[in-house]
């Protein structure tokens, strides 16, 4: 199935110095903050191999106890971090950790008998077949799955891969055993990315079982009735749903059948586009989805559960690999800043599950070794996505689509190239930025002709500004859209480009006097333990918000203060909060016209 856009293969982006390099190394120090066998300790356990350390605080608790259903779903998602920092980052530590595990999941395997390689029993699966309440089996052995799939995928992990593969026999088995009207029933119960997986398997050997498996998962009451443009998610768990349109997803690259890229549109339209979201990009409270349009009525303390601003993130990468429709990345960018950062506390690296949206609220964060929920195992891979995220190629060059500092090591047509982005201060403006800039550093061996092309995010405020060796391009462009620098390239040329921003508004769509403030792509949060009614310009937002403390040892901080009654309440990053009481949404006597969502 052919892609609009290519990724760039791993290995040859590398990130430079930025807020994204820095979480990513807080997540690297967590991930080996574990003790293997930590981790392994409930495969050991129904693998008749496990040993109890002799103190309680030596083990892993809350969602990786031994007496909770979903034990040992976070080794699956520590494997799948690994394997990526491994071949994006040449990370050889956690490389060899992640190995050495692997091993010991061979060991499982042999000592239960040759095929079941889970962290729990496979009489789960009977239980669940027989209507007895279980706590999604499919889910948690899905991602040990997952990391083996990843370690093979991108590593090359043979052993990973034979395990899998034997794995598979036992699946192949147990669903051949039950007619296709009760596994609709078996799959009513959250599976998580079975189907991705079966996908994934499928294109990775070639072999005809894993397409049986593919149709076997196939949730077909949840995919008609999306096609039959149905509302079939208000209310409902949202991160089941998600993955499930992964693997419609997958399905659709690894057999060019229609219907399974028309269910992922169908999906999308149903959770993004015609449903609204918060100022965040995110969506849900209580992890249930929220009304079409109907958010003011659920601000609370469990509002964008992580789990579902991952999965969202990954779904609109395929789409915007299928599209090159920048309004993907668009998407992506936001819920970057305000869902990943904002969601990862920048010291500990730990989790925040929810991100509550309630006035004065606070942001609960995880325990390195006594929580491990869901979210937790969807953090430490979200950190291992920048590098995959940045640049693009397609038929006529480059394409960047996020501004994150790296350098790219690059061929096209049998030539080296490499590109820096740096992140740089802006030139027309002494003060607190008012907009974004960064120089791309071009160099080739040879003269080589190729187009570059910069996504024009949404909140664009202007024309950017592009020159090159000083003198100034042609850059004309609207938000949503790609500015494209087609030239003959040649040694170490410098394009400085800049994005003009300001201050917005993101009102609620059913409550347009509940605004947000958003500076750019990024939410701010008001220090405040209550709600209050600001009065100011609405036409100028300005004239509500001040910078204060703008710039210190030469870097901006985006801290802002109200200017208008109540006088003196401090505005950061919501990515930057960490323990402080915050609100987001602020009354105002009088509501601004401008929409702040845009999909």
């Amino acid at each position: 199935m052919p892609n609009t856009l290519r990724p760039i293969p791993p290995g040859r982006v590398s990130l430079r110095s930025s807020i994204f390099q820095q979480r990513a190394e807080v997540n690297r120090r967590y991930l080996l903050s574990m003790r293997s066998e930590n981790l392994l300790q409930n495969y050991y356990l129904e693998a008749g191999l496990w040993h109890p350390p002799g103190k309680p605080e030596e083990c892993h608790w809350g969602w990786e106890s031994p007496t909770c259903q979903l034990r040992g779903h976070f080794l699956g998602h520590w494997l799948s971090a690994a394997a990526r920092m491994a071949a994006y980052r040449s990370d050889l530590e956690i490389k060899a950790r992640a190995d050495w595990i692997v091993s010991e999941l061979g060991r499982c395997q042999r000592e239960n008998g040759g095929e079941w390689a889970g962290s729990i029993p496979p009489r789960y699966f009977d239980w669940l077949s027989q209507g007895k309440p279980v706590w999604a089996p499919h889910y948690t052995v899905h991602k040990t799955l997952m990391g083996l799939y990843e370690m093979a995928l991108f590593t090359g992990s043979e052993q990973a891969l034979e395990i899998l593969l034997n794995w598979a026999h036992w699946f192949q088995r147990w669903t051949s055993g039950h007619k296709p009207e009760e596994m609709d029933a078996i799959l009513d119960v959250e599976t998580g990315g079975m189907m991705e997986l079966w996908a994934d398997l499928y294109a990775l050997t070639g072999r005809d079982e894993f397409l049986q498996l593919m149709a076997r998962y196939e949730h077909r009451r949840f995919y008609d009735s999306l096609l039959a443009g149905e509302d079939a998610l208000t209310n409902q768990h949202a991160n089941t749903c998600i993955p499930e349109i992964h693997g419609a997803a997958r399905a659709w690259e690894v057999t060019g059948k229609l219907r399974w890229r028309q269910i992922v549109e169908a999906f999308w339209r149903c959770a993004v586009t015609d449903r609204a979201a918060f100022c965040t990009g995110g969506q849900t409270d209580g992890e249930l989805w929220t009304p079409p349009g109907e958010l003011a009525s659920r601000l609370s303390l469990k509002n964008q559960e992580h789990c579902t601003v991952y999965n969202l993130l990954r779904l609109a990468e395929y789409l915007y690999r299928w599209t090159g429709d920048p309004l993907y990345a668009d998407y992506w960018e936001r819920n970057l800043y305000n869902g990943t950062l904002a969601q990862q506390h920048p010291d500990t690296g730990m989790v925040a599950y929810f991100l509550p949206m309630k006035a004065g609220s606070v942001k609960r964060w995880s325990t390195p070794t006594e929580t491990f929920s869901c979210c937790l195992g969807t953090l430490v891979q979200a950190h291992t996505l920048y590098e995959s995220s940045i640049f693009y190629q397609d038929g006529e060059g480059l394409v960047i689509s996020q501004i994150i500092p790296a350098e790219l090591q690059w061929e096209l047509d049998g030539e080296k190239v490499s590109v820096l982005l740096d992140v740089v201060k802006p030139l027309t403006d002494p003060h607190s930025p008012r907009g974004l800039a960064f120089t791309l550093a071009v160099a080739c061996e040879h003269p080589l002709e190729f187009s570059v092309k910069i996504r024009l995010p949404w909140w664009l405020a202007g024309q950017p500004v592009v020159r090159n060796a000083g003198q100034p391009l042609e850059a004309q462009g609207s938000p949503s859209t790609f500015l494209s620098i087609c030239r003959t390239w040649r040694d170490r040329e410098v394009v400085y480009v800049e994005f003009p921003k300001r201050l917005t508004p993101c009102p609620l769509p059913d409550a347009p006097e509940m605004v947000a403030f958003m500076d750019g792509p990024v939410v701010l949060a008001g220090l405040s333990d209550e709600e209050f009614i600001i009065a100011g310009d609405m036409e100028s937002w300005e004239s509500v918000l001040t910078p204060v403390h703008e710039l210190e040892w030469y870097q901006w901080r985006q801290g802002y203060r109200t200017r208008v009654p109540p006088y003196g309440t401090r505005f950061i990053p919501l990515y930057n909060v960490r323990d402080e009481r915050y609100t987001l949404y602020f009354r105002f006597s009088q509501a601004p016209s401008s929409p702040g969502y845009t999909h």
